[in-house]
């Protein structure tokens, strides 16, 4: 089986990966970063006041570049952690993050997964919501929440 853990690169990401890797029992990992070229993301927001003309498709995104720095950089926290198996996904969303987070799940038949209770903050909370509460709420297997870190 495999755990998949959701990472953002936020506090509250980093919180999951080291809380997954001191108490679940260990076996193969996936860390998973949910990356869209940003003309995509503002088409579909909510909020987004003016329509996106149309962009030319590209086979290389700095986004994707990103995110799997992103995802490497959790692996990386994993390992450290006490993993020992661990490979990474940045995988390219086709709408909220979610949705892939739940459909790789599905794909990977994972045992569990792994999330930050939260990854956004402020305006961008209000507009997308919460990840893990429409992860809890879509996804049919097991997952582990975790909160965030209490400060000092």
């Amino acid at each position: 089986m495999t755990i998949l853990i959701a990472y953002d690169g936020s506090d509250d990401a980093q919180a999951a990966v080291e809380y997954a890797a001191r108490h679940v029992r260990p076996e193969p990992a996936v860390v998973m970063t949910v990356w869209e070229p940003l003309l995509a993301q503002i088409s579909w927001a909510p909020l987004a006041a003016t329509p996106v003309a149309a962009w030319r498709e590209s086979d290389e995104y700095e986004e994707e570049k990103q995110a799997e720095r992103l995802a490497r950089h959790g692996a990386d926290l994993a390992l450290a952690a006490g993993l020992t198996e661990v490979t990474t996904r940045a995988e390219r969303g086709a709408g909220p993050v979610w949705a892939a987070i739940v459909d790789v799940a599905d794909e990977l038949n994972a045992s569990l997964i792994v999330t930050g209770s939260r990854g956004l903050a402020g305006a961008r909370s209000v507009i997308l919501g919460s990840v893990s509460t429409r992860v809890l709420h879509h996804v049919r297997r097991p997952t582990l929440v975790v909160p965030s870190p209490k400060e000092d």
